[in-house]
């Protein structure tokens, strides 16, 4: 039911893939962010980190955040980060029960 409806085996690697490639560019964003912040340098935009984590590098932005204990504190940014990982999955979970085509 679900796979038919998500395409194929590929795809679903593809989506895997490209969810790696993402997450590990996330996590290494809040590392940079992390250093800057203490070396008061320039500082990735919270919109290009809350993107990434939409797009699907969440899990990495999620293990950064730990990692670096980084943006942890500020409750906006929490806030939004957890609404695009529910908007990340829920796209995810409406293309595969194919509410989304």
């Amino acid at each position: 039911m679900g796979l038919a409806r998500f395409g194929s085996s590929m795809t679903i690697l593809n989506y895997v893939i490209a969810v790696l490639v993402l997450s590990v560019i996330s996590f290494g964003m809040y590392g940079w962010d992390k250093r800057q912040a203490k070396v008061k340098g320039w500082r990735v935009p919270e919109k290009n980190l809350h993107l990434l984590s939409l797009l699907g590098g969440w899990p990495g932005a999620l293990t950064g955040q730990k990692v670096f204990r980084h943006k942890t504190q500020k409750q906006s940014f929490r806030i939004t980060f957890w609404f695009t990982v529910v908007c990340h999955v829920g796209v995810v979970i409406g293309i595969w029960f194919g509410f989304i085509k």
